[in-house]
Parts: C-alpha cells; sequence; structure tokens
C-alpha cells in the first residue's frame, strides 16, 4: 500500500470533510474552530463564497494558459489589483507558485540589481525549503540540515529578540543594529552585500514582531550603502498584522517585496514586486516557470482582494488582534507556564518556558495537542518548538475570538494540571 512520505508530521489528527468561514468540519463529526488556517494561508475563511464562484467561473474559461506563452485576464486584473495596495513606487511584479519561490527570485533580482554576491538574513527568519531558501532559513536546522553543501554568499546578523535576551525592545534593537554594523565591518563589506532579508514579523522563528525601529534601522544603512531592502511579507501581508502590509506598522519601505500565502485563499501563488526600474535589471530567462500565474489561482487572487476590500478586512485582522492579544495577557497573569504573549494583529503567539526562564518545548506540545481536544486547531513554532502560534482567519468574529480564548484556556488547564477559578469553560 502506498502511503504519505514518513517525514511529514500530522499537527492534529483531524481529516476535513469540508470547512467554511473559521470552522473545519471533520469526518468524525466534529466542528474544530481553525487558528491555524493553513499556517495563514486562507486570509478569507475557508470557501468564501465569492473565491469560490471565481475559481469556478475561471474553471470554465481556462485552467492553465502559460503566462510567458499566452497573458490570461485574471492575471492582469490581479496585478491591478495588487497596484492599488503596493508600497509606492513598487510598480512592476513578477508571479510565481510558492513563497521559496519567491524568495528565490527576490534574492536573484537583488544580486543582478547590485552585481553583489552576498544576502544579509537575520536569527529566527524563515524563508522556505528549497535550497537557497533554506540556505537563507535560520528558524531552525531541521530546515537546512541533512543536504549541505547550501547556497554560499548567506550572513545572518542578530534578531532583536527582547524576551529572549531580558532586555527591553530599544536596548535588543540597539544592540541588533550594533551587531549588524560589526558584520559588515568584519563577514561582508557593504560593496559585496546586495540585500537585507527580513520578514515584518517572524513566523516559524516564533511569532515575533520586527521592532518597527529596527526596520527603519535597516531602511537608513540600505540607504547608505547601496543595499536592497527585501520585506518577506509571505506570512504577516495581506492585512494579517492590521496593517496592509507587515511592514506598514514602521516608517520603513522595501526595494522588493515578497507576498503569498493570504494573497489568493489558499490556491497557490505568489509574487514579489519592485520598481520598474530595478525590475528591468533581471536578465533575461532569469525569471519565468510553468505554472507561475495560474490562471485559476489569480482569478482567486482577485476575489480574495476584492473580498478584504469590500468587508474590511484589514481593520477587522487589528481588532480581533487587539482582542486576541487582551484574552491571552490575561491568562498569562493566571498560567505562570507562559512566559511571553506576542503578536500584531492575527498573529499571535504564546511562548511556554520553565520556572527557570528556559524555553519549554514539552509543554507548547502538550498543550497544542490539548487544544485539539477542545475542538480548536493551532501549531507550534520556534526553534525550540515552545511557541504556541494562533492564526485565525481575517474574518474571524469577536464571538469565535472569544470561543478561542475560552478553548485555549480550558486546554491549557488540562494540559498544565491546573485549573484556576476564572478559566473560560
Amino acid at each position: 500500500m502506498t502511503t504519505l512520505s514518513p517525514a511529514l508530521k500530522q499537527a492534529t489528527p483531524v481529516i476535513v470533510d469540508h470547512a467554511h468561514g473559521s470552522w473545519i468540519h471533520g469526518t468524525d463529526g466534529v466542528d474544530y474552530l481553525d487558528f491555524t488556517t493553513g499556517i495563514g494561508v486562507t486570509s478569507t475563511g475557508h470557501c468564501h463564497p465569492k473565491v469560490v464562484a471565481a475559481a469556478r467561473e475561471q474553471v470554465g474559461k481556462i485552467i492553465h494558459a502559460q503566462y510567458t506563452t499566452v497573458m490570461h485576464k485574471p492575471l492582469l486584473e490581479l496585478t491591478d489589483k495588487l497596484g492599488e495596495v503596493l508600497p509606492a513606487g513598487l510598480d512592476s511584479v513578477f508571479y510565481a507558485n510558492s513563497g521559496s519561490e519567491a524568495v528565490e527570485a527576490a534574492i536573484r533580482l537583488a544580486r543582478m540589481a547590485t552585481a553583489r554576491p552576498n544576502i544579509i538574513v537575520f536569527q529566527g527568519g524563515f524563508h522556505g525549503r528549497t535550497v537557497a531558501a533554506a540556505s537563507l532559513t535560520t528558524a531552525g536546522t531541521k530546515f537546512s540540515a541533512g543536504f549541505s553543501p547550501l547556497m554560499s554568499g548567506v550572513h545572518m546578523s542578530a534578531f532583536p529578540y527582547a524576551y529572549r535576551y531580558g532586555w527591553d525592545e530599544s536596548t535588543a534593537v540597539e544592540f541588533a543594529l550594533q551587531e549588524l554594523d560589526y558584520l559588515l565591518k568584519t563577514r561582508t563589506a557593504p560593496n559585496d552585500t546586495a540585500a537585507f532579508l527580513i520578514e515584518p514579523a517572524l513566523g516559524d522563528g516564533g511569532y515575533l514582531p520586527t521592532p518597527p525601529a529596527f526596520m527603519e534601522g535597516l531602511r537608513e544603512r540600505a540607504d547608505r550603502h547601496g543595499i536592497q531592502l527585501i520585506f518577506d511579507e509571505v506570512q504577516a501581508g495581506v492585512g494579517r498584522t492590521g496593517r496592509y502590509w507587515g511592514h506598514q506598522h514602521s516608517a520603513a519601505t522595501p526595494d522588493i517585496l515578497i507576498t503569498a500565502k493570504g494573497i489568493a485563499s489558499g490556491f497557490p501563488i505568489s509574487a514579489i514586486a519592485a520598481s520598474t526600474e530595478t525590475m528591468s535589471k533581471a536578465w533575461p530567462g532569469s525569471q519565468g516557470g510553468t505554472y507561475g500565474g495560474n490562471a485559476v489561482a489569480a482569478a482567486a487572487g482577485v476575489a480574495t482582494l476584492e473580498v478584504i476590500e469590500e468587508e474590511g478586512l484589514v481593520e477587522n485582522a487589528r481588532l480581533r488582534g487587539d482582542q486576541l492579544q487582551e484574552g491571552l495577557t490575561g491568562i498569562q497573569a493566571r498560567f505562570p507556564a507562559i512566559g511571553n504573549v506576542r503578536g500584531i494583529g492575527l498573529m499571535q503567539g504564546i511562548e511556554f518556558t520553565t520556572a527557570e526562564g528556559l524555553p519549554d518545548a514539552t509543554t507548547a506540545a502538550a498543550v497544542q495537542q490539548e487544544t485539539t481536544k477542545h475542538k480548536l486547531l493551532t501549531l507550534t513554532c520556534g526553534p525550540d518548538g515552545n511557541v504556541l502560534r494562533l492564526i485565525p482567519a481575517l474574518i474571524v468574529s469577536e464571538d469565535e475570538i472569544n470561543t478561542g480564548i475560552n478553548r485555549f484556556e480550558a486546554a491549557l488547564a488540562a494540559a498544565v494540571g491546573t485549573v484556576p477559578a476564572a478559566a473560560g469553560a
């Protein structure tokens, strides 16, 4: 009998029968509140009627129109819609299928545009599993171990992880910028450095918002040294953080922006955006792909961006994110197993630590498994696996957030063996 690869590990035992909105309905007859959204992909919820209708209509017209052979309307429409929300000056777009592909296209473009070889990434960043993308990933060795040699020309600098260092945010930012300056003096000279690559909020690295002052420090150094600043918005973009793009919580702007995940509500499509001047420096033949910019995925993308605008989902992400963080912070006060609650919009992380302040992956895993028993789907992340992440859909309601908070607290109480008087049901 043929089976799935044993390297694939299920976070939950759930088998989906169907799903709608914030809910997954299992073949076991149980309705699960989904705070995973396919790792931040189903931005408009599961099977949003407008997205479903757009995809169905497009399937009946043309499924695959290879976009360097013949052009199709959905991709032109998606490009126009993206142009309405992209940062000023990013007026040229290249499409691929996945976040990893888009990351590789972005660093290829940066190297070609600058004629420089090196890329600086930041500790805890996740940029994908393909060879070049994994070479850029420092969220954990599991993403890059076992298939060396990796791509050369990658240098890592410190990320301002204030909680880990035991510092306030400003001290962590000052330290991380000093370390970056030292790296530029000791390992990769500015005139050898093509790009800085960073997530506006770390994903697999632990659900850590990147401090605005650090983003702005990167922008200043990029301008000073002629380095491209690349923002990996694969997970933080398209409204998830309560702004359209995660970097918009700062004054920094990118030279190249990467997007994927939530852009098409579950259909595989990704993109990089840059100025026409920068994009024109890509060498002939360096951009392409058989399935990039698929017609059905592009149609779903157009519908997704329309739903986000029409239903005010960016603002909903901000409001519901504040509500979720407030509820989690209240739970933290009652459960010493939680060392830190942090996040931005609908990217919220709960870091579990021991009484000595050390990472506690055992408790995080136990709580994650227990949430499934309480009909709430969650995931863990972080290099130590001790961060539980909550990623509701942008359409999540106030009542659903309250339900999620209550189910999380009940699961936490069951996992750690403590039931405080104020625990939710």
